[in-house]
């Protein structure tokens, strides 16, 4: 790990546990052990050191998509296990996901920041066209907009898990969901 991600991920850190404004140049080098004014080197303006840390998370949401499976054989149970899997993948990065939930809060107002934590991003582009490719197996109808709903599902899982906003079962959920789903 270069400096650079580990400066973001001291930042991803202090924003999970702080939120936005936590993440502060001074607090960024104290949580990475390092020198007062290091981070200054990389990020200079608060603005900078915000797209380090949006940047990292963005790079992880990519690897995680990376890894994503799609066995041969699709149904309804192999489609929910794929979601299922793929909302712990992203949940086992809970600072990460903590952080972009607050970077999406606190940055409404600058959608050049914002839009690569949103649907903008090309990273969502990706997992959109998976979700649309497992939806098209199942033979889902409209499964372009299924697969939005699918993944706005999963983001919204998501957050009931790293907010613990309360008890829920992924799975049931899921699965409810997808046997509802028209078929053409």
């Amino acid at each position: 790990m270069d400096r650079r991600e580990a400066l973001a991920d001291a930042g991803i850190r202090l924003t999970a546990r702080g939120g936005i404004r936590a993440l502060t140049h001074r607090a960024v080098d104290a949580e990475a052990g390092l020198a007062a004014g290091s981070t200054s080197y990389y990020a200079r303006t608060r603005r900078e050191l915000t797209a380090l840390v949006v940047t990292r998370v963005t790079g992880q949401l990519a690897a995680d998509l990376g890894v994503l499976e799609v066995p041969e054989h699709l149904d309804d149970a192999a489609v929910v296990g794929i979601a299922v899997s793929f909302l712990e993948q992203l949940a086992a990065r809970r600072d990460a996901q903590a952080a972009r939930l607050a970077l999406l809060l606190e940055l409404r107002d600058d959608e050049e920041l914002r839009a690569p934590l949103t649907a903008s991003d090309p990273v969502r582009d990706g997992l959109l066209r998976a979700a649309h490719t497992l939806l098209d197996a199942l033979r889902v109808a409209a499964p372009e907009q299924a697969a939005v709903d699918l993944v706005g599902l999963v983001d919204a899982m998501l957050l009931y898990r790293v907010a613990a906003v309360g008890p829920l079962d992924p799975v049931a959920v899921l699965t409810a969901h997808v046997a509802g789903l028209p078929r053409r």
